[in-house]
């Protein structure tokens, strides 16, 4: 009995021990004046940087979106003012995706036939997303071996579309579709299926990129390889624009003079349609601001040379412009404004 007692005390002595740290813990020491302040810093800290941040959703970590969204951040943050972060994602359709539903997504780089996969799903998606910049177009290539002298040639035939994500993988079957033309489709890396083309294994690649691409300004082909024209009509008005494949662009595929006619997908950047009285309105319209007043250091060496052909005030097909976007442009002094502070 003595034993079991003092077993049970020593027990309850553990217990209590066990307790008093957690006891303790609930009763926090009382905070001194320099941590109180540090505490304070660190919430202003947070506070300010958190104030001005617009995500950027850009694409692939080895494509021009992305890089694009990198040198767009490089010059419009500056400290305290504006913070952009450009994401990583898998391509133009997750870009739209991130831009509808995804938190701390304010803008995207996206292609604007990737809205098409929208239309079912999100009714009046064109309300929602709205333009701050038409970058440039990424023009449709459909090259050919030499047997293949029209589209029609192509029905029934494997043609590649580039790995699933692309550009050209999501863009290409969709212009297909249009133009009624069945195929087989692949979706290997383009370098792969340019050596099955080579060899006959493969009929036609289809690029949708903007010119000139490398694989056609430097590659060597045998006579008889060739580019498809495609006509600018009423079933591609909705999203794309006009465009041509000329000797300029691939002198050794091109002969001089010819201008072959196919059309363009616009790669935009773009913005969410934030209720104009919003926080997020107003960090989009500050970095429209800022993107806008310094688009000439983007055209500047050292930057991608496509910001060179960056026209402000074109237009893209379908969507509305960011409405602090369209002020911007309409300032008289729209040509040179710096950013306001």
């Amino acid at each position: 009995m003595k034993h079991s007692t003092m077993a049970s005390a020593t027990m309850a002595l553990a217990v209590l021990g066990l307790q008093l740290p957690a006891d303790a813990q609930s009763h926090p020491t009382r905070e001194t004046p320099a941590a109180a302040a540090a505490r304070r810093a660190d919430l202003a800290a947070k506070e300010r940087i958190n104030a001005w941040t617009v995500g950027l959703a850009g694409g692939f970590i080895e494509g021009a979106p992305l890089r694009l969204a990198a040198e767009i951040a490089r010059v419009v943050n500056e400290e305290d003012k504006l913070h952009v972060i450009p994401i990583v994602t898998q391509g133009a359709t997750e870009n739209v995706n991130s831009l509808l539903y995804l938190r701390g997504v304010d803008a995207a780089i996206i292609n604007t036939d990737a809205l098409d996969e929208y239309k079912a799903q999100v009714p009046f998606i064109e309300r929602r997303l709205v333009y701050i910049l038409n970058l440039f177009p990424s023009e449709l290539h459909i090259f050919v071996r030499p047997e293949i002298r029209s589209l029609e040639d192509l029905r029934g035939k494997k043609v590649n579309f580039n790995t699933q994500g692309t550009a050209a993988a999501y863009s290409g079957p969709l212009i297909f579709s249009r133009l009624g033309l069945n195929v087989e489709k692949m979706f290997i890396p383009h370098q792969v299926a340019l050596g099955q083309m080579k060899r006959g294994e493969v009929s036609a690649v289809v690029f949708v990129t903007s010119k000139p691409v490398d694989a056609f300004l430097k590659g060597r082909w045998d006579p008889g390889f060739k580019f498809l024209p495609i006509e600018y009509d009423t079933k591609f008005e909705d999203y794309y624009l006009p465009s041509s494949i000329e000797a300029a662009d691939y002198p050794n595929l091109v002969p001089k003079g010819e201008r072959i006619a196919t059309i363009a997908v616009p790669t935009i950047l773009a913005a969410y349609n934030w209720p104009q009285q919003s926080d997020r309105y107003q960090r989009v319209a500050r970095f429209v601001d800022y993107l806008f007043g310094r688009l000439d250091r983007l055209q500047s060496p050292g930057f991608d040379p496509k910001w060179k052909d960056v026209n402000l005030r074109a237009k893209v097909p379908g969507l509305e412009r960011f409405r602090p976007a369209q002020d911007w442009l309409d300032r008289p002094q729209a040509v040179t404004a710096a950013p306001s502070q």
